[in-house]
């Protein structure tokens, strides 16, 4: 049933084993590496069509310098924290609400606004492109960070319910009903007793829904217009220039902007395996 242990494999494919790892790891990694070079690749370097080799010259403070300073990459990080901080407080807390409900009350309909919450992360996101746009038009939240806080707690909320309701599903009920018969009103129960128990599941709920609304580059494209509250995934497109597209700024910029992410994870990442792992063993 389970995956026998690499030490009690025969000696060739332990062998085998040991050797394709690396080459494996490597090719996974070779893109970050390139995308690192040219990073620090001098512009002459890229003129003279240097765009693979060892670059002749490093430009490491100069591209970095000019990438933040230069441009308005700043700017557009503070629109990424703008956006992202407040969408993941807002679907956590709603699907942590809204979790706790499916998962203890027995209702009429639990089972189909459940269906629906899974239903929603099964929907193409290419089909509501307009209709998202449209939307955002209507209501005069185009171009605004609101209207892309407001979109991104939608589309999260679901996924986030899904995942905290079944986390919920889990906990003992004899601890809702004792809380209950002590006098705990609903909202001492879900922040006393529940938040507390499922605090590594929200930890890595966060981790995964600050780097989806981080990382998206589609709907900021779709939902902005200019520079005004485009995130930091749109500024890096920004960086091309006019006429000619300057690699090594656009490869510091895309480093940059996905520093943040990498950085949350390794500071938390005890918790976000806690999280996934919270539930998986009794006793």
């Amino acid at each position: 049933m389970y995956p026998t242990p690499v030490s009690r494999w025969n000696p060739i494919g332990r062998k085998v084993y040991k050797t394709s790892l690396p080459i494996a790891l490597v090719i996974w990694l070779l893109p970050l590496i390139a995308v690192f070079i040219t990073s620090v690749r001098s512009t002459d370097d890229l003129v003279q069509g240097n765009y693979w080799g060892w670059p002749e010259k490093f430009a490491l403070m100069e591209n970095y310098r000019a990438v933040l300073f230069n441009s308005p990459m700043l700017h557009y990080f503070l629109n990424s924290c703008l956006i992202t901080v407040p969408s993941v407080v807002g679907s956590i807390a709603l699907a942590a609400m809204a979790g706790f409900a499916l998962a203890t009350y027995p209702f009429k309909g639990n089972n189909g606004i459940l269906g629906i919450f899974v239903a929603g992360n099964f929907v193409p996101i290419q089909i509501l492109m307009i209709p998202v746009r449209q939307l955002t038009l209507h209501l005069g939240l185009f171009n605004t960070l609101e209207g892309l806080v407001l979109f991104h707690i939608s589309f999260q909320t679901g996924f986030c319910t899904l995942f905290l309701r079944n986390f919920i599903k889990e906990l003992p009920y004899e601890l809702v009903e004792a809380a209950r018969i002590e006098g705990a009103n609903e909202w001492q129960l879900f922040y006393r007793i529940i938040l507390p128990l499922i605090a590594p599941a929200l930890a890595a709920l966060a981790i995964l829904v600050f780097t989806f609304v981080w990382n998206d580059y589609f709907w900021a494209l779709c939902l902005t217009q200019g520079d005004d509250v485009a995130p930091i995934t749109v500024g890096v497109a920004a960086l091309k220039g006019q006429w000619t597209t300057a690699w090594n700024l656009v490869s510091a910029g895309s480093l940059l902007a996905a520093l943040p992410s990498v950085v949350i994870f390794f500071a938390m990442q005890k918790h976000f395996v806690a999280g996934l792992t919270f539930g998986a063993t009794k006793g």
